[in-house]
């Protein structure tokens, strides 16, 4: 799989993606310092999905509507970064299909992937201030996250 690492991602969830196969461009390597916008012409450019722990992408994508083959929005601050890496490695692993033209957030309550265009209920939000749908959302809540001390 094909992915875009922001910045902001430990660069040792970078290395264990690569070590696992997977094709990952790094912006710390490539232009550290440029915009969100341009991260996910980056992304969007190079059919990439973009791994980020910046929350202004879900405003690009949802309320300025920019066009994203996927974001991972990394929520869990504070954790080892082995013990990220090891998520996200099978995060991707159990999910890679469902993660394609979706935005899929982790925080340490689980794990919500919702497909751009989905319905919402009007008035529904979940935790993160993102319209929610409980149709269009999947919930999984991974033994390693239900040990993240709150």
């Amino acid at each position: 799989m094909k992915f875009l690492a922001d910045e902001n991602i430990d660069s040792q969830i970078v290395a264990r993606l690569r070590i696992e196969g997977h094709d990952v461009a790094y912006i710390a390597e490539l232009a550290a310092g440029i915009s969100d916008e341009q991260v996910l012409a980056i992304a969007n450019h190079e059919d990439r999905l973009l791994v980020t722990e910046d929350k202004d992408f879900g405003e690009l994508v949802f309320r300025m509507q920019r066009s994203s083959h996927g974001v991972l929005l990394l929520r869990i601050a504070g954790l080892p970064s082995e013990i990220k890496a090891n998520f996200v490695v099978q995060l991707i692993a159990d999910h890679a299909g469902e993660m394609f033209r979706s935005f899929t957030v982790v925080t340490p309550q689980g794990i919500r992937i919702r497909q751009y265009g989905s319905a919402v209920k009007a008035g529904e939000k979940d935790i993160d201030g993102f319209f929610d749908c409980k149709n269009a959302c999947l919930h999984y809540h991974a033994e390693m996250i239900s040990t993240i001390p709150k």
